[in-house]
């Protein structure tokens, strides 16, 4: 009987499979990433382990007080085992895909992989208040403005 974790890789949102594309140049670059990665109680979008990142996509439910409320705990599960936590609405990952992409590398410290042409992420997306490894570690309820950085065009995924 497959895992928990084994059913989510095997059935990947739009904005899961988006960001696993996103992902490749790293991949391909030295960095090893996990999809649906359980780590302790949690299964994880994805995970970096040696570098001890951990990206989440959130969709609507995360929003709303108790998904605030079980991403808090959650986040502070990861970040108590070591792990920076970023997580992006899944908007953010289909709409400003440079942005995610440029916050990811900055997580990494592989600014190397940043080209030029993607620009840098709008202030909106880097003050939002989702990327929880800030120092103030708020988390704001309201859905980011959409952004557009890199010309993608995108839909709506749970």
């Amino acid at each position: 009987m497959p895992t928990h974790a084994q059913r989510l890789r095997k059935s990947p949102t739009r904005t899961e499979i988006r960001l696993w594309r996103l992902l490749h140049p790293l991949r391909t670059g030295g960095y090893h990433f996990r999809k649906q990665a359980p780590i302790g109680p949690y299964v994880v979008d994805f995970a970096c382990h040696h570098a001890k990142l951990i990206i989440e996509v959130d969709g609507d439910t995360h929003g709303t007080d108790a998904g605030i409320r079980h991403d808090a705990k959650r986040d502070a599960f990861l970040r108590s085992e070591g792990y920076k936590v970023l997580r992006f609405w899944n908007t953010e990952v289909m709409r400003n895909s440079g942005g995610v992409f440029y916050l990811i590398c900055d997580g990494l410290g592989a600014r190397e992989f940043i080209d030029s042409s993607v620009g840098t992420p709008s202030p909106s997306l880097l003050t939002r208040g989702r990327v929880s490894h800030r120092a103030s570690g708020k988390i704001e309820t309201t859905p980011p403005p959409t952004l557009l950085l890199a010309g993608d065009i995108g839909g709506r995924d749970e």
